[in-house]
């Protein structure tokens, strides 16, 4: 993917438009998931990934598809199972047999959005084979690395764990995801909106008869992530941030905690949100909208807390209520 000259790349004010425009956009094809496609775009911004957990049907990977549609990027995706191999993701060496000489053959991994679906129905070594593309954006084939392109996002669709046939993912792993999202069930004039689409005409497995366009791009991204470096953040604000994740360790319902990475990814995903709303300042609230989606997934209940129903959603909405907001 070619670099835009200076001259052609789009100011900061037409990458935030058009960005933003993504959700009407995607809503061509998805309905009532915009809170999602906003954490998708903020996940870009912050050159992360995203975990997004849902029952079946509930349009995960029409939504992965569409973003990628409307985004101009090249995308693949790997339905995960559990006999798939690491080799079926960041490819394999393949015997060439005119040249006598073992060749790598590149895995659907080396792409800029990939939809990895259903990912906790594989084994943990399958899964543990994205950490690296994930952490590191490369691939190590014979102990050198070959880089994955830029953009690069993982977007990975899984079903709640108590379904039959799922494997939990490991911590380490999902330390790796930026954000995990809910993609919920939609409400009843949703769902005749969804239904009505289909009575029309609407194909799910052709998103042209949807008339997705493409709103935005890499050159887009590119300039965003340049201006999102730029959004202040208060000391108050870092004080904040720190404050709530050590609130998470000391919990007495909480084994497992944010720990620095967390907080780190919390100043990023508020900062992408700070700028997202036209603002160069991240405020308290921003860091509030952004918690539950990106230290969800990095804190684990104690088993007597889940067994008296708690959850890390409930209780990051009460740290977030006890911890003192800077004025």
């Amino acid at each position: 993917m070619t670099a835009p000259s200076t001259s052609d790349a789009p100011t900061p004010q037409q990458a935030r438009e058009s960005l933003v425009a993504l959700r009407s956009e995607v809503a061509k094809a998805v309905v009532g998931q915009e809170e999602t496609v906003t954490g998708l775009v903020v996940a870009l911004l912050c050159r992360g990934h995203v975990l997004l957990e849902g029952v079946p049907g509930v349009a995960k990977t029409l939504l992965v598809r569409t973003l990628s549609t409307a985004l101009s990027l090249e995308s693949t995706r790997v339905q995960f199972t559990p006999d798939l191999m690491p080799g079926d993701v960041t490819g394999s060496q393949i015997y060439d047999s005119r040249t006598a000489r073992f060749e790598f053959h590149e895995g659907p991994v080396f792409t800029n959005l990939l939809l990895a679906d259903e990912i906790n129905r594989t084994p943990p070594k399958t899964q543990a084979s994205l950490l690296e593309a994930m952490e590191e954006r490369q691939v190590s084939v014979e102990g050198k690395p070959l880089a994955l392109p830029d953009p690069f996002l993982v977007a990975a669709t899984q079903n709640p764990v108590e379904y039959e046939g799922t494997y939990p993912l490991p911590e380490a792993q999902l330390d790796r995801f930026l954000l995990k999202l809910d993609v919920h069930l939609p409400q009843r004039e949703q769902e005749i909106d969804i239904l009505s689409r289909h009575a029309t005409g609407f194909d799910p497995g052709n998103l042209v008869t949807a008339e997705i366009q493409a709103v935005a791009g890499a050159a887009e991204l590119r300039t965003a992530r340049e201006d999102v470096a730029q959004v202040s953040v208060a000391n108050e604000v870092l004080g904040y941030i720190v404050d709530i994740c050590r609130a998470t360790r000391s919990s007495a319902s909480l084994q497992l905690g944010a720990s620095p990475r967390g907080a780190t990814a919390l100043l990023a995903t508020s900062r992408a949100w700070a700028w997202l709303s036209g603002r160069d300042y991240v405020t308290p609230d921003d860091v509030k909208a952004l918690a539950p989606a990106t230290l969800g997934h990095r804190v684990a209940l104690r088993p007597e807390a889940e067994l008296e129903g708690a959850s890390a959603t409930g209780l990051l909405e009460g740290i977030l209520r006890s911890v003192p907001v800077p004025r």
